[in-house]
């Protein structure tokens, strides 16, 4: 163990720059570096090597490790992990998402270190071979020396899994909300000023549990009804092409966008008059915190998870999972109705303020790593 500061090593195996890569981010960005060294190891798939997650991480002036596979589940990785654990005197490594538990924990019990997960949601994916590697991720867990599950929810998830009570805490989770107070309150945004419709707005990974094709459905019944709409959408993910290829059988699909992956994301944000969700399964989404900080109305169905930062409709709209028709009325009120959009603009961002600092979050890992090592 370190004689100084506790020495953690943050593991994930990215699949872009979404909720779990910027989580990552808000928490190291907050510790005390005084009192705690956070470094980074990511795994570089073959076809992935420019990974924003170590851009960003670097310009925090910390150390980001890099660990080539051979392929989606490189079993090399491991020794590796040893290697760099030992090498840096780790003390705790901190798994995000299934393939790094599994390969995280692994590590841990070789080099004799303690092991923490956060889960940032389970993944109910339609591929036999990623709901087995998933499967056997979940089971990894329950072996874990502690686990800091996103949101209420997966704390019920993990009993459910087999993992003791006495592992788990629950920490609520944090945003780092500097990059979108700057946007925010800029007034010169381009995108802002050539928009010509009022724009319905997604952002987030384009994955099962996200449900696009309801979101899909849903734009392409308004967008009948009123010809003043567009959909913008802005993401990547393994469902990405079968969306596209939906969208084009859609009436509405002059009026749907596909952007993928943006470095001005937040400008997009920013331009959105509404921001909408048709998931069936969240942890707490990291961007559903940073619109309700940006003063954007939302719009989502009420599922586990999304229910802890909209609490009542004076901090968004909600409606029961998979009714598109109630889901469509919540749509047209925000769109339609200034009043209504500027009240839950409002009690949105104060509610994400006062609850979900980024600095308080990081204070409560703080104490949950001391907790680890005693």
């Amino acid at each position: 163990m370190s004689t100084q500061r506790t020495n953690i090593l943050q593991f994930i195996c990215p699949t872009g720059f979404y909720g779990a890569e910027r989580w990552i981010l808000a928490l190291a960005k907050n510790l005390d570096s005084e009192h705690i060294n956070c470094d980074l190891a990511v795994t570089v798939e073959p076809g992935n090597n420019d990974l924003e997650i170590s851009k960003h991480y670097k310009k925090l002036d910390k150390n980001v490790y890099e660990i080539p596979m051979s392929g989606r589940f490189d079993l090399s990785v491991i020794s590796k992990l040893c290697k760099l654990i030992r090498e840096k005197n780790i003390d705790i490594i901190h798994t995000h998402g299934y393939k790094s538990d599994i390969l995280g924990l692994i590590a841990a019990r070789l080099t004799g270190i303690k092991a923490l997960a956060t889960p940032h949601g389970f993944e109910n994916a339609e591929d036999w071979k990623l709901r087995t590697y998933i499967g056997i991720g979940n089971q990894f867990l329950r072996w874990f020396d502690s686990l800091a599950p996103l949101s209420k929810q997966l704390c019920k998830d993990l009993q459910q899994i087999g993992v003791a009570d006495k592992k788990v805490t629950y920490i609520q989770n944090g945003v780092d909300l500097d990059e979108v107070d700057q946007q925010r309150l800029r007034t010169d945004n381009p995108i802002i000023a050539k928009k010509t419709k009022k724009r319905v707005g997604f952002l987030g990974q384009m994955i099962s549990r996200k449900n696009i094709f309801d979101l899909l459905d849903i734009f392409d019944e308004l967008s009948r009804e009123h010809d003043d709409v567009e959909l913008v959408l802005l993401g990547d993910g393994e469902q990405r092409a079968e969306l596209e290829e939906y969208t084009k059988t859609l009436p509405s699909k002059e009026n749907i966008q596909f952007l993928g992956f943006r470095d001005d994301r937040l400008e997009w944000l920013q331009s959105f008059d509404i921001f909408v969700m048709t998931s069936t399964l969240e942890g707490i989404p990291r961007c559903l915190m940073e619109t309700m900080a940006m003063g954007i109305p939302v719009a989502a169905y009420d599922i586990a998870g999304i229910d802890q930062l909209i609490t009542s409709k004076e901090a968004g709209l909600l409606a029961p999972l998979g009714d598109k028709q109630g889901l469509k009325a919540h749509w047209e009120a925000i769109l339609f109705d200034s009043n209504v959009a500027s009240n839950l603009s409002e009690h949105a961002r104060a509610y994400v303020l006062d609850n979900f600092s980024g600095r308080r979050m990081a204070r409560e890992y703080t104490q949950l790593f001391k907790e680890i090592l005693a």
